[in-house]
């Protein structure tokens, strides 16, 4: 039995905000923007196949945030059979359209959670996310200045599952019992695998359902993110 929490390292994109809706949003206007016609549904979901490829070799050191950013879209847009050529600038504007407070859409009301348990545990950002986009949708959310501290891979130079960008968290959180710091996310291989690369409980938010395989520890799973507080020490 995992002793109960008092500092919950918490995902941001597909944990706190609705990173599916604001991904739509932000890929829309920029297509009216770009003036490449309309982005169906159907283009939506082979995006977000090429693009969750490409996180995946993120997170396995296969390539650089750089070349995932860019080749997700470059990708794409030959899927589509729009120029590749803009696939740059376009990413450039993406991470900029992600903050924008329209795209912004809270899971589970997690706003009101977190002002909830702010000042009864330490509560902190762990996000692969790049600086521009986190940044700002932290900031126009209200959901950063709930936080202690927030960590974004590209500052600490590594990504999550990477054992160091955990090991510089726990550098900056001071002594802490990893056994009562709980991380909170959506993915299996960055949230879930890098807490367990960490030694820390994982909690795998899984509203849809999803099914896990024997390699990932998982000490919680939870449907919607209020499930969380039995694990807390208020």
């Amino acid at each position: 039995m995992t002793d109960k929490i008092t500092t919950v390292l918490w995902d941001v994109d597909g944990t706190l905000l609705d990173f599916i809706a604001a991904e739509k949003a932000a890929i829309r206007k920029l297509f009216r923007e770009y003036d490449l016609g309309e982005c169906t549904d159907e283009m939506l979901a082979r995006y977000s196949k090429i693009n969750r490829t490409y996180w995946v070799k993120l997170e396995n050191g296969e390539m650089t945030k750089p070349e995932i950013l860019v080749g997700r879209f470059r990708d794409f847009f030959v899927s589509e059979g729009l120029d590749p050529s803009i696939a740059s600038a376009f990413n450039e504007k993406y991470q900029d359209r992600l903050g924008d407070a329209d795209s912004i859409v809270y899971c589970n009301d997690s706003l009101n959670l977190l002002k909830s348990l702010r000042g009864k545990i330490r509560q902190y950002a762990v996000s692969n996310g790049t600086i521009a986009a986190q940044t700002k949708k932290l900031k126009l959310s209200g959901l950063g200045e709930l936080m202690d501290g927030i960590f974004l891979s590209e500052q600490l130079g590594y990504e999550k599952p990477n054992i160091e960008f955990f090991n510089q968290v726990f550098d900056a959180l001071g002594p802490v019992d990893r056994s009562k710091v709980l991380i909170v996310g959506d993915s299996l291989t960055s949230d879930i695998r890098g807490g367990n690369n960490a030694g820390i409980p994982t909690c795998w938010y899984n509203p849809h359902g999803l099914s896990a395989g024997p390699e990932y520890q998982i000490d919680h799973e939870i449907k919607d993110l209020h499930e969380i507080y039995p694990l807390l020490a208020l």
